[in-house]
This record gives C-alpha cells, sequence and structure tokens, in this order.
C-alpha cells in the first residue's frame, strides 16, 4: 500500500529530474573535482573563481550559462548539507551527478592524499578550476 502511495512522488520526480548534457557534465565533474581538492585541503591549491567561470562559458557557451551550472550546484551542496538553498536553482541531476564525482574524488584523496591531491589538484589547475599558490 505504501508504494502505490509514493508512486505518484517518484514519478513526479522522474520526470521532473532532467538529463545532463555533455558539456553540462564535464563541467560539473570539474566543478567537483575542484571542491573535493579544496574540501581536503591539498596543499598549494586555491580557487579560482574568474578560471572557473571561463572554463564554464567555453564548454556551456556563455558565462551566465557557467553561473547558472554554479548556482545549481551550490544548491546541491546546500540541500546535501541541510542548509538553506535557492529551490528555484536546485537541480536534481547536478546533485546526483555531483554527489558521485565527490564521492569518488573524496575517495581516492583519502585512500593516497598526496598523490590524489597532486593528480586532482593538478587537473584542476589544467582546467583552471584552481590555482596554486
Amino acid at each position: 500500500m505504501a508504494t502505490i502511495a509514493l508512486l505518484p512522488i517518484i514519478v513526479t520526480v522522474q520526470m521532473q529530474m532532467q538529463t545532463l548534457t555533455d558539456a553540462e557534465s564535464t563541467f560539473l565533474d570539474q566543478l567537483a573535482t575542484a571542491a573535493a581538492v579544496l574540501e581536503q585541503r591539498c596543499t598549494g591549491y586555491e580557487a579560482n573563481g574568474v578560471g572557473g567561470v571561463q572554463q564554464g562559458a567555453k564548454l556551456l557557451g556563455s558565462a551566465d550559462a557557467a553561473m547558472a551550472m554554479i548556482e545549481a550546484y551550490d544548491a546541491a551542496i546546500k540541500a546535501h548539507d541541510a542548509k538553506d538553498y535557492d529551490r528555484s536553482k536546485f537541480r536534481p541531476e547536478v546533485s546526483e551527478a555531483a554527489g558521485k564525482t565527490t564521492n569518488r574524488v573524496l575517495a581516492a584523496l583519502r585512500r593516497t592524499p598526496k598523490v590524489a591531491c597532486a593528480d586532482y589538484g593538478d587537473i584542476s589547475v589544467e582546467h583552471g578550476m584552481l590555482r596554486r599558490y
């Protein structure tokens, strides 16, 4: 009986959930990877806000599209952390994809911190998401 009651909710959520384009998926993967490097406090890296927006604009076609993805990612993080967020910017597909990337990168960073910090940090620098200090 409970399953039948939940069916309309599940169908509604699935209908609302869009798929990410390849460009969105790539940019989101880069955002989540850079954020994981910063979260683990890998030495020698800091956020490169301008570079991140430029990379997003290159991939997504405009700075506005890049900022919309950054805002969707921010809403996903806040929702995951049970903090207030702008529900109009939340996209379930962003939350799901970002969670997968974050879990994968954080697992590697915990397993082999020095190697993974260098690998993921350098990749994030190459993409313009982070810079070295």
